[in-house]
Formats: C-alpha cells, sequence, structure tokens
C-alpha cells in the first residue's frame, strides 16, 4: 500500500505541474502555484511531509524491537527448560551417589544443581522484565490511537490539499473562459463560486494543517522518548541479569576450588595393606641384632630425597612427613621402608613416599638439621 501510494503521489505531482503550464502558457490568475504562494503553508507541508516519515520509521523500529524480543523470549524459555532439567539430574546424582571413594563429586553436583537453579530463576526474571518493560510498552505504541489519528489527519490534510490544487486548476480554466467570453453573467457567478469553494479549501486545509502537524510532532516526541527509555530498561535488565549470574557463577566457582584444594592438600587415605611394619630402631643400629634384621636392612650411602606425600607416623619409631620436605635418607629396607632424618628427629618411613634429588637449593638443606 505504501508503494502504491507513493507512486500515486508521483503521478499528481507530473499532472499538476503540466497543469500549471498549461495554465501559465493561457495567463490563468491561479493555477496550483497560486493556491500555495503562502510560504508558512509551504513550510508547513513541507514539515508534515518530513514527520509522516520519520514517524513511520520509528514505528518500524519498534516493531522490530517488539519481534526481536518476542523471539528472545522464546528461545529464553527453551533454555529455562534445559536448564531446570540439568539441575534435576545434579540433584539427583547428588543425593544418590553411590561412589565408594569418597563424596567430592556429589558435593559438587549438589552445588552446581543449587546455582543453576538460581541462575534459571535469574532467566527467567529477565524474561519477564523484557516482555513488561520492553515489547508490551511497544507494542502498545505501535497498535495506539494516538499514532493512528495523527497519520490520519496529516493524509485528510494531503487529500484536502489535492482537492485544492484542483480547484485551484478549475478556477483558472473559468477565469480564461471568461476572458474569452466577457461579460457572461452566468460564467461570472460560476467563477465566483470556485473561488469562493477554492478559498474555504484553503481556510480548511490551513487549520487541519496546523492539527495535523500539531499531533504528528506530539506523536514523534513521544515516541522518540518511550522507545529510547525501553532500549535502556531492555539494556538494563540484562545487565542487572548478567552481574547476578556472574555473582553466582563466582561463588560456585569459589566453592569448587575449596574442595579441590581439600582434596589435594588432604594426606593420602589409609589403606590397610600386608606391609610389615618397619624394623626396631635399637635393633638396626646393633642393638639386639638379629640375623633376619640383618638380612632386611640394606644400608646405602646417605642421600637427599624429597617426600612426596605426606606421611603420618603410627608409632614412635617413625617419622612424621609433610609434602616438600627434604629427607636425609641413611638405610632401606627390603620390606618398603626406608630409614632417615628430617627436621631435626630420625625415623622410619614408606619408601614409595619420597624421590631421590640429586641437586637441592642450600635453603632446602638446611631445613633438614
Amino acid at each position: 500500500m505504501e508503494a502504491i501510494r507513493k507512486q500515486a503521489s508521483k503521478l499528481r505531482e507530473q499532472v499538476a505541474r503540466q497543469q500549471q503550464a498549461v495554465m501559465k502558457q493561457f495567463g490563468g490568475g491561479y493555477g496550483a502555484d497560486g493556491v500555495f504562494a503562502d510560504e508558512a503553508e509551504a513550510q508547513q507541508h513541507s514539515k508534515l511531509e518530513k514527520l509522516y516519515i520519520s514517524t513511520r520509521a520509528a514505528k518500524h523500529f519498534q516493531r522490530d524491537i517488539v519481534r526481536g524480543v518476542e523471539g528472545y523470549i522464546v528461545t529464553g524459555s527453551k533454555q529455562v527448560e534445559i536448564g531446570n532439567k540439568l539441575c534435576e539430574d545434579g540433584k539427583k546424582y547428588g543425593t544418590e551417589n553411590t561412589c565408594t571413594s569418597g563424596s567430592t563429586l556429589s558435593k559438587a553436583a549438589l552445588s552446581f544443581a543449587k546455582a543453576r537453579s538460581m541462575m534459571e530463576k535469574e532467566r527467567g526474571n529477565l524474561l519477564k522484565a523484557l516482555g513488561t518493560q520492553v515489547a508490551e510498552p511497544l507494542r502498545a505504541m505501535v497498535m495506539g490511537a494516538p499514532l493512528e489519528d495523527a497519520r490520519h489527519l496529516a493524509q485528510r490534510y494531503d487529500r484536502m490539499r489535492q482537492e485544492a490544487e484542483a480547484q485551484a486548476i478549475e478556477v483558472s480554466k473559468r477565469q480564461m473562459k471568461l476572458r474569452e467570453a466577457s461579460g457572461n453573467s452566468d460564467m461570472i457567478s460560476r467563477l465566483e463560486a470556485a473561488e469562493s469553494k477554492l478559498q474555504e479549501l484553503k481556510s480548511n486545509m490551513g487549520v487541519l494543517g496546523k492539527e495535523a502537524l500539531a499531533a504528528m510532532t506530539a506523536v514523534e516526541g513521544q515516541q522518540q522518548r518511550l522507545t529510547l527509555q525501553r532500549l535502556i530498561a531492555l539494556v538494563e535488565s540484562e545487565r542487572n541479569y548478567h552481574q547476578k549470574v556472574l555473582q553466582i557463577l563466582d561463588q560456585l566457582e569459589r566453592e569448587m576450588v575449596s574442595e579441590r584444594q581439600r582434596i589435594e592438600g588432604a594426606p593420602p587415605p589409609v589403606v590397610e595393606s600386608s606391609m610389615p611394619p618397619p624394623p626396631a630402631y635399637e635393633e638396626v643400629n646393633g642393638i639386639f641384632m638379629r640375623n633376619t634384621v640383618a638380612e632386611l636392612v640394606e644400608t646405602v650411602e646417605y642421600f637427599l630425597a624429597e617426600a612426596i606425600q605426606s606421611y603420618r607416623a603410627e608409632s614412635d619409631t617413625e617419622l612424621n612427613l609433610s609434602a616438600g620436605d627434604y629427607i636425609v635418607v641413611r638405610k632401606v629396607s627390603n620390606n618398603g621402608w626406608a630409614e632417615g632424618e628430617c627436621r631435626g628427629r630420625a625415623g622410619w618411613f614408606p619408601y614409595d613416599y619420597i624421590e631421590k634429588r640429586e641437586r637441592v637449593l642450600a635453603s632446602k638443606v638446611a631445613q633438614v638439621f
């Protein structure tokens, strides 16, 4: 319809220009130019045309925003559904965990499910805000009466202006005929009637033009203000959503990292094994030495080693170790034990808990004694 309207307007302008040329050629007193000789009226007409184009573009932009927000709400609702399903799966695993080696993953699953539930709730709040604060107000303005009423006034003004143009041409024709047949009273009366109608049209057109201009100006201003406000509301809603989600994710990450660090820094679980206890310290050092003990213990050259994991002594003859400690190893038994000194104390410890080091910083060596 808009394309047809533009084409019709162009055709009317072409016909009007041709008629004006004919009237000027034959000395017509009015013509279409005579109707709009007033500069104020010409400016009013030009401004109305610009307002019509401006309000139409703003209306289309508002409609695009509404469609975009509605599409975002549809896809967002689907994401909420998927997220809630993932939340339920996490809760189910966390509460029904049957793992025999610990509950770390189940705790993480429960934390994740809780955080996911909070995030989906925030997403739901965002979608609700976009619907009520952005889509609905813009849709109401697109379909609202003020815009349509103002556009109808502008269209009525345009039609009345076209009618005035045609009436001006009619007056010019009658003036030309009257000059050709001067003194004809009937022609004079018809000319006067045509001129009177033209003046009435011009008067009504002026009033209607002012009314349409005021209405279109008000609508344009309202469109600009409301659309900007709704865009700001959209940005604020999304920003608040992302800030809250970021807080939730930060808290979740802290919980998970803390649990991971706790697990990695904890001493290894005590596992029952058939590993024999270490030899008695006195026996190894020659006091009450038995042949069996002598066979078990291998005397080696002293070497430095680093504890690769912590070990908690279970008797007075054993040595406590912390991961990263450096030890002077003096004896190694054939049943998995080693004897050495660390931090001024000596005792036995599992040989698998240490690794030999060829080079050690002087500051680390000082910690041994």
